[in-house]
């Protein structure tokens, strides 16, 4: 689980905040330059949030490594996969197809219609729109 992709925190009350109202610790762990700069930002927050907040100290040490996982892919991708932009348009738009559709008989139909739609999306990502290309440019 990615905790702070968007830079929402989920530790309000704890961190402190940008002007704009994002986490300053989330921020720099996820767009450090590497995954050994982040996991030592990610270690002085926990050892910040260790006086204030220990319980919270505890979850992130325990949970937010697994977000880092981001660093193992080419810096190009990053942003991509570490934000659900690509995961929420693809749901906005199987809502918009299935309200025009507004009463399906059963779930079986449902079903058809929602696979027609992820395969046509796979197609077109495949074939068409490049949204991760794996070539180093």
């Amino acid at each position: 689980m990615v905790v702070c992709a968007t830079w929402r925190c989920w530790w309000p009350s704890a961190c402190e905040r940008t002007a704009n109202g994002r986490c300053w610790a989330c921020r720099a762990i996820f767009q450090a330059p590497d995954r050994v700069t982040a996991e030592r930002y990610l270690a002085e927050a926990v050892a910040d949030y260790q006086k204030r907040a220990p319980k919270l100290a505890a979850w992130v040490e325990s949970n937010l490594p697994e977000g880092l996982t981001v660093f193992d892919f080419p810096k190009a991708h990053r942003r991509r996969i570490r934000t659900t932009n690509m995961v929420e348009r693809l749901h906005r738009e199987i809502r918009r197809r299935t309200r025009v559709v507004s009463i399906l008989p059963n779930e079986a139909s449902c079903l058809r219609l929602i696979t027609a739609l992820l395969m046509e999306t796979s197609e077109t990502w495949v074939t068409g729109r490049v949204y991760l290309s794996m070539t180093d440019t």
